[in-house]
C-alpha cells in the first residue's frame, strides 16, 4: 500500500514523524481517513479515538482531543491539543477523572459554563478509557 509522510505534534513537541499508510481520526464534522494521494485539506479535530496505520501495516491507537489536521501537497500534519498514545494513557487517572465529573454533574447547581467544562472533562475521560480498553 502507498504511504505518505505524517507529523503529529502537540504544544509540547513532536510526537511522531514518519511514513504511514493511513490515519483515521475524528474531525468536528465526523470521522475521517487520510490515505496517500489525498487532496489538499484542512479541518479542525474533535475529541475521539485515532488510529495510525504505520508503513509496515501495524496499527497504533491514541486519544486525540482537539486540534487541526492539514494535508498539503501529499504531506499530512496533525497538531493536537492533546494526543495520548494508547500505551501512555493512565487508566486509573482517567477513571478517577470520570468519577469526579459524574459526581459534579449529579450534584447539580452548576452554571452553564461550569456544566460545559465538567461535561468536556467527562468526555475526555471517556475517550481515554475507550482507547485504553
Amino acid at each position: 500500500m502507498r504511504t505518505f509522510p505524517l507529523r503529529i505534534g502537540t504544544p509540547d513537541g513532536l510526537l511522531f514523524e514518519g511514513e504511514v499508510q493511513r490515519i483515521v481520526c475524528r474531525s468536528i464534522t465526523g470521522d475521517l481517513a487520510i490515505l496517500a494521494g489525498h487532496c489538499n485539506f484542512c479541518t479542525a479535530l474533535g475529541m475521539g479515538e485515532a488510529h495510525v496505520i504505520l508503513e509496515n501495516g501495524t496499527s497504533r491507537s491514541a486519544a486525540c482531543i482537539g486540534g487541526m489536521l492539514t494535508v498539503m501537497d501529499g504531506n499530512c500534519s496533525l497538531l493536537a491539543t492533546t494526543w495520548e498514545w494508547q500505551e501512555d494513557i493512565d487508566a486509573d487517572r482517567a477513571g478517577k477523572a470520570k468519577e469526579r465529573a459524574q459526581e459534579k454533574l449529579a450534584k447539580g447547581g452548576l452554571s452553564d459554563k461550569e456544566y460545559k467544562i465538567v461535561e468536556a472533562k467527562l468526555q475526555r475521560a471517556l475517550v481515554r478509557l475507550s482507547v485504553k480498553s
